[in-house]
């Protein structure tokens, strides 16, 4: 199951620093972690989790296997990209391949870097990206709506119902809203996923921000941070310019310079973790002697269906999940002193994972 973020922003914000940083982290993994570089502009990280090495101890576990995220490096956009001006094209078709938008923002000044607009303004910078892809939708939309009336008087109830999405979502857009505002039905989520529209997707903002400003970021990245909460997106800040250095430093040497600078873990943690909430993600483990590995799967997803992300033929003869929560395992010292200890369950077809469960599926070949 994989799931993908595209990281967008103007030219010069700091994007392919940052995913540089990311694909040089991961590639410092891969002495220890499966990595894999899809493309040049594709790169797989492991999601940072403190708890899969506390299991790996107690089960004596031979190799660590943590979970993963894909980052998608977009091209760059500039104003009328939904026209097609400079890359906008190629921009708009990737960026509908991702789950997700990790929308880098510069929030630091540098004389030597140019800015594309000519000033530094954050806000302004997300407003033009949002504009673009708020313009590709609008136009999306209005292509649709002759063709879907036809069909629902006709009697297509799914048309019928698309439509009423569509109807929804037009006047957001032609107000300058993002479609990720259309208030919808748990029931309505597929269909509107369907849509395929750009500003429906979750937005995490990533404030890059000069060295000095890394841990706490700055007043262009607290203005970020107003606009995150306004609608409903995530913001992190980072230092693209440190996470390039420290991503090519040996474990140690990163541990010695975060320490030095008052940092307790690079930003790219923050960034993937960040990442892996906006997709309404959760981690469940499995842990034994050959390896402890975590597994993702959405939140609210039940038992068979996680089982069929480790095999397909664990949720077909799907039978039951023998379950400890983790700081049972943790406090009991295992599986052993869990079941001892009556905190191994039996859970079946109903029950839904929790975040950290260690899991073990019975199912019948």
């Amino acid at each position: 199951m994989g799931f993908k973020m595209g990281i967008v922003g103007l030219p010069n914000v700091g994007k392919s620093t940052l995913f540089n940083a990311l694909t040089q982290t991961a590639a410092a993994q891969a002495a220890n972690y499966p990595f894999c570089t899809i493309e040049p502009n594709v790169g797989e990280v492991a999601v940072p989790d403190p708890r899969l090495e506390t299991l790996a101890r107690i089960a004596g576990s031979a190799q660590i296997i943590p979970t993963r995220l894909t980052f998608v490096d977009i091209a760059g956009l500039v104003r009328g990209a939904s026209k097609g001006e400079g890359l906008g094209n190629q921009f708009l078709a990737n960026i509908r391949e991702v789950d997700a938008i990790a929308h880098v923002v510069r929030c630091f000044e540098d004389g030597d870097v140019t800015h594309v607009e000519g000033r530094i303004d954050p806000i302004a910078d997300i407003e033009t990206i949002e504009t673009e892809l708020m313009l590709a939708d609008l136009e999306s939309l209005e292509k649709r709506v002759a063709g879907l009336e036809k069909k629902a008087r006709g009697g297509d109830k799914e048309a019928k119902e698309t439509l009423d999405l569509v109807n929804r979502a037009l006047p957001l857009l032609r107000e300058g809203l993002p479609a990720r505002l259309v208030e919808r039905k748990p029931e309505e989520e597929k269909a509107f996923s369907m849509l395929g529209l750009l500003t429906a997707k979750p937005v995490l903002y990533v404030c890059n921000v000069d060295e000095a400003s890394a841990d706490e970021g700055n007043a262009y990245s607290v203005k970020v941070f107003e606009r995150a909460q306004q609608e409903g997106a995530k913001a992190v800040v980072v230092s693209a310019q440190i996470e390039s250095e420290i991503a090519v430093l040996p474990a140690q040497e990163q541990k010695d310079y975060l320490e030095a600078i008052g940092l307790e873990e690079p930003g790219l943690n923050r960034v993937i973790r960040a990442g892996y909430e906006l997709l309404g993600l959760i981690t469940y483990f499995t842990a034994g002697p050959k390896e402890a590995r975590a597994w993702t799967v959405t939140r609210g997803t039940r038992a068979p269906q996680a089982a069929g992300v480790i095999h397909s033929d664990f949720e077909k003869g799907f039978i039951r999940a023998e379950t400890i929560a983790y700081p049972d395992y943790v406090a009991l010292n295992g599986e052993a002193g869990a079941r001892d200890a009556g905190k191994l369950r039996l859970e079946g077809k109903d029950y839904v994972v929790q975040d950290g469960d260690v899991m073990h599926f019975r199912f019948a070949p």
